[in-house]
């Protein structure tokens, strides 16, 4: 495989793990659990009803025999599994009553055998919208301690002539819509911590139409004030903002608009302003400029759960896995 999924997969052999995979039914699910079971790094679990995920496998033409199959409808430890959810919600009123029809859903389903401690990571959204993946993950997992906020980041890769790859992070690209000047200098800060699991030394950008204040708008003078917070949070990264794309990438530009800047026209970790700007460029990045893109990887939650584009296909599946169990 491309790039750093080498080191990941020996990290798993080392210690291997289990994933929820909550469509068990769709054919890229099925594909990568093909793929994981041919391997003894990585189990799937598989959320549905075992006569449909068999048939839907037979009829892909996808071997998924050796999964672990549970189905919500017929789950030894259910009882459990309500009493312990109520038990987190009950600050919100939750009932055995309510929790039930929520926790035959398989979002709600997988995610609370992560929290039970039957699987090591989750990974949705093949079928599921982002929010319904990140909406159980937020009430059931929650988000590690010093974290405010959940965003997102992707990696991007494309291969050079020299054999060498380019890695780039982008973020928030798929959580946050209006993002506060807190919550994207947070991202900034995960942004690059997520980028040295992929061998990025951070260089990080908050990206804006201005450069050091060539424009004036509120949108500039919150990426301002989040370059300032994020500094105030990481003294020891690389950062500045905010600054526009070209002067945050390209040498030539940078040394006429910002030449004392450590970053600017060496930068690798990009925050945008808000998910408009951010889902369009991660986009072009990979539609037009032939980057690899791995994500959304969601970042500041206490276990690994990661969302999947729902344009996404088998191998991208078979990645994002390898990714979401290695960062367990």
């Amino acid at each position: 495989m491309a790039f750093g999924f080498g080191s990941m997969i020996a990290q798993l052999k080392k210690n291997p793990k289990t994933i929820v995979f909550t469509e068990g039914t769709d054919s890229r699910i099925l594909e990568a659990s093909s793929r994981l079971l041919a391997s003894t790094f990585l189990t799937p679990i598989l959320i549905g009803n075992p006569d449909d995920i068999f048939a839907a496998a037979e009829e892909a033409g996808y071997n998924v025999r050796g999964a672990t199959i549970i189905d919500p409808n017929n789950y030894d430890r259910f009882d459990e599994m309500v009493e312990l959810f109520c038990e987190l919600r009950k600050s919100k009123g939750m009932t055995p009553e309510k929790a039930i029809p929520m926790l035959r859903k398989s979002n709600y389903f997988g995610t609370m055998l992560v929290k039970m401690g039957v699987a090591d990571a989750l990974l949705g959204g093949a079928t599921y919208s982002t929010a319904d993946t990140v909406r159980p993950a937020l009430q059931i997992i929650k988000t590690k301690p010093g974290y405010k906020s959940v965003s997102s980041c992707f990696i991007l890769v494309r291969a050079s002539a020299s054999g060498d790859n380019e890695v780039l992070a982008f973020g928030d690209c798929a959580i946050n819509i209006h993002p506060t000047a807190e919550q994207i200098a947070e991202t900034g800060v995960y942004c690059a911590e997520c980028g040295r699991h992929f061998g990025i030394d951070p260089k990080v950008a908050f990206l804006s139409f201005s450069t050091y204040g060539s424009g004036k708008d509120p949108d500039v003078d919150k990426m301002r004030e989040a370059t300032r917070m994020a500094k105030a949070l990481a003294p020891e990264l690389a950062i500045d903002g905010e600054l526009q794309f070209d002067a945050a990438v390209s040498p030539r530009v940078a040394m006429t608009k910002c030449p004392e800047s450590k970053v600017a026209g060496h930068a690798n970790v990009f925050v945008f302003p808000d998910i408009n700007a951010g889902n369009i460029g991660y986009k072009i990045a990979q539609r037009l400029g032939q980057f690899d893109a791995y994500g959304p990887i969601l970042l500041g939650l206490n276990t690994p759960i990661n969302d999947l584009s729902r344009g996404c296909n088998g191998m991208e599946v078979y990645s994002m896995a390898i990714i979401t169990a290695a960062l367990a």
